[in-house]
């Protein structure tokens, strides 16, 4: 079993994925059975993950949670047009922080908690994916 930490919609969930086909390992790579529904079927080899396969986790896991504050994460994948804030000013929660551009479109973030800002980890023209942390407030 393995233990991945999932973010959707900005809800972050903890899943356990139990590997339970070990038998693939020993089919040729050029073709793979695949079980759906109680079918089986064989399934050329194009490009088409196998059911083994593993795949890097999201750039946002890697990122360190800050030791003291609350983190702002990016709700969506984008750019940052604008940060309307410094580090040492205050800020209310749901007050706009981060202008950030997805999908041709401009956002603003609010920030989720009353404090002062303690850190800023984007600047204009930085991408982001959804779950990165981009500024803490404490």
């Amino acid at each position: 079993m393995k233990q991945f930490r999932v973010t959707v919609n900005g809800k972050t969930y903890d899943v356990v994925v139990e590997e339970i086909n070990t038998a693939a390992t020993s089919k040729s790579p050029a073709t793979s059975e695949r079980q759906t529904a109680g079918r089986t079927s064989k399934m050329a080899d194009a490009g088409q993950p196998t059911p083994k396969q593993e795949y890097a986790p999201a750039v946002a896991s890697e990122q360190k949670v800050p030791a003291r504050g609350t983190p702002l994460t990016a709700p969506m994948p984008g750019v940052v047009l604008r940060v309307d804030k410094s580090v040492g000013q205050k800020v209310k929660a749901g007050e706009t922080v981060i202008i950030l551009e997805a999908m041709k479109m401009e956002n603003e973030i609010g920030a989720p908690v009353s404090g002062t800002v303690s850190d800023i980890l984007v600047s204009p023209g930085t991408t982001v994916n959804t779950g990165d942390i981009m500024l803490v407030i404490e």
